[in-house]
């Protein structure tokens, strides 16, 4: 019997105009109203992702940031916390710059209104939005006491992959990384993060604090840092548009895609509502 579900955001319950279809939304809703523990398991900042799924009228605990910020949607109220080592975040920041790459860097800043940083001589606006949940430094090397989340780096494959590699290689405990393809902003994404700081670990995490078992698990997404959960859940569910390693991992590959109400077709199917 399953008792939690963990949806992915971008791909996965929002379409190609980041907005939550109605029978989504009303499939949520039903679910959480049955007793279903829904848990929204994304790569995006928090105050993002509390904004996306407003529509959605229950409690919901919101996994951010991959995992490394963890809130309850109803009062903000911190769950799990996993930032970035400032020592070990410096070392990357070296390293990125040795290969001329400048990433943009996630903080839990959300009761100050800023969850971004970056830095004042370049353009980001493609990325940021216009929100205005950002701050300006000089050099990301001056940075001491924010609480990084994550750095996160947008390029082609071919710059992106070679460093992906090195760093797996080199610095196999100081970070955990991924590189998503299904997405937007550039060919290929770079997130680099606290070790322990996976949507799978700190789903986990949480799913114990309920005495929910791992195969009492829902994971549904469509790229690449969903891997972990949808191949160690109970049932793991990747969407027809998502990512080949997304797909060659899950147990079921939805016959619907994020434009298409994917996610509430298959839970629907899955659960028998």
């Amino acid at each position: 019997m399953y008792k939690l579900i963990a949806i992915d955001l971008d791909g996965t319950l929002l379409d190609d105009k980041k907005e939550i279809s109605k029978e989504n939304l009303d499939t949520i809703n039903k679910l959480i109203g049955k007793g279903y523990e829904v848990v929204i398991a994304t790569g995006r900042r928090y105050w993002s992702a509390k904004e996306l799924t407003k529509g959605i009228d229950r409690h919901m605990t919101i996994l951010a940031n991959n995992g490394n910020i963890v809130r309850n949607s109803e009062d903000d109220k911190i769950i799990f916390a996993k930032y970035l080592n400032i020592e070990d975040f410096k070392i990357i920041i070296e390293e990125g710059k040795r290969r001329s790459l400048n990433p943009i860097i996630h903080i839990d800043g959300y009761e100050e209104g800023i969850d971004i940083i970056i830095e004042s001589d370049k353009e980001y606006y493609d990325y940021i939005g216009q929100d205005n949940r950002f701050k300006k430094v000089n050099s990301y090397l001056e940075i001491e006491d924010d609480k990084i989340l994550a750095v996160v780096y947008g390029e082609s494959k071919d710059v992106l992959y070679p460093f992906y590699e090195y760093i797996k290689d080199k610095y196999a405990d100081s970070y955990n990384a991924h590189i998503m393809e299904n997405i937007k902003f550039a060919e290929t994404m770079l997130e680099i993060m606290n070790p322990l700081g996976t949507k799978w670990i700190s789903l986990v995490e949480y799913a114990n604090k309920l005495n929910i078992r791992p195969e009492e698990i829902i994971a549904i997404g469509d790229d690449n840092n969903d891997l972990e959960m949808i191949k160690n859940s109970g049932l793991g569910i990747a969407m027809k548009n998502g990512s080949l390693l997304v797909k060659s991992a899950a147990k079921i590959i939805t016959e619907k895609d994020n434009t298409e109400s994917g996610v509430a077709f298959e839970l629907k199917r899955v659960l028998n509502i």
